[in-house]
């Protein structure tokens, strides 16, 4: 049994206090026809990416800091457990993908799977929804990139290497913490980080080039899991990695002190006095170009530790040459009618 708690919804009306002890909090499922686009366009400077397929809305892993948690405030719900117990699935999304791909508009650009949901939730081994996914971009030689803390992408890895070679394909493991201690605190229902490291190093064993994202970095917390984290990522097969800081967007902020407080009272003073320290006293930046990363003397020692390390071990080593070259068009539509829509 789980306590029911969501921080009061912004774009309802009204809100519900429980009087006595909340109900369950259940796991719900809920199936969604998709009508419009299963491609979402980003034009944020914070994000590396512009094109994004998510199958799933929510997400069961409970990670407290997940700033995705108020998109679920959008379907009436909460950012609290609701983002973690009221999960939906976008049934038809293999179907909507390969309608885009065979729109004269698309041009075949890396998609990533992953953004407002881990692409392998528990429910995908019974939905297969990216995996469905996948077999569209394969099929179209779409290139793919995906991000994920499951250790679940193994079942796919002979797909994501067959797409490696027609098209190209990446992943990168998001692994902030280095203990399982500190994981289970803030990330209650991810993966163990042994999981996911040697997911990784069963990915890059099949030719798939894997990096890991230390994402969230938590001031106060896991600075200096960094080293170790970019060892163990280089150890399973990682040739790239990347960081980004804690973002606490609208009610993320009032869930992740929550259960900050709860599972970690004697540090979570000093982590929140820390995150306003980087942040010009709030603990949370909404600026473009600034969500993604602190300011001040705290957080640029954390930036020269993290780049120190990379260097010494090689990761990301090839990544100037890698922005300048313009990668081959794969992108190919199956269609005997090909010339009406290249």
């Amino acid at each position: 049994m789980r306590y029911v708690n969501n921080p009061p919804n912004p774009y309802l009306s009204t809100s519900v206090e429980w009087i006595g002890e909340p109900p369950e909090a259940k796991l719900e499922v809920f199936e969604e026809t998709a009508t419009r686009s299963i491609i979402t366009r980003n034009d944020s400077p914070d994000i590396p990416f512009e094109f994004s397929v998510n199958c799933y809305r929510g997400c069961p892993h409970a990670c407290t800091y997940c700033f995705s948690r108020p998109t679920h405030e959008y379907l009436g719900w909460g950012a609290g457990t609701d983002f973690e117990r009221k999960i939906v699935a976008k049934v038809n999304a293999p179907e909507l993908l390969r309608a885009e791909f065979m729109k004269k508009s698309w041009k075949g650009e890396t998609l990533n799977f992953s953004f407002t949901s881990d692409p392998y939730v528990p429910l995908e081994a019974n939905y297969q929804l990216t995996r469905k996914c996948l077999e569209v971009c394969l099929e179209f030689r779409n290139p793919v990139s995906l991000i994920t803390k499951s250790a679940l992408i193994r079942r796919d890895k002979d797909l994501i290497a067959a797409l490696v070679r027609e098209a190209s394909a990446e992943v990168y493991f998001t692994i902030p913490f280095a203990d399982s201690e500190t994981s289970r605190a803030l990330e209650p229902f991810a993966p163990y980080p042994d999981a996911r490291f040697a997911a990784m190093k069963d990915l890059a064993d099949a030719g798939i080039p894997v990096g890991l994202g230390i994402a969230p970095v938590i001031p106060g917390l896991s600075e200096s899991h960094i080293p170790e984290l970019l060892q163990r990522a280089k150890e399973a097969g990682a040739q790239r990695a990347f960081f980004s800081m804690l973002r606490l967007p609208g009610n993320v902020a009032p869930y992740f002190i929550e259960r900050l407080e709860h599972t970690m009272p004697e540090r979570a003073p000093k982590i929140l006095r820390r995150i306003r320290e980087m942040r010009d006293g709030k603990l949370n930046s909404p600026n473009f170009g600034e969500r993604m990363r602190g300011a001040g003397i705290h957080w640029e020692i954390v930036r020269k530790v993290f780049k120190l390390h990379c260097d010494r071990l090689g990761l990301n080593r090839h990544d100037d040459v890698r922005r300048e070259e313009k990668p081959a068009r794969t992108f190919r539509r199956p269609t005997a009618q090909q010339n009406l829509f290249d």
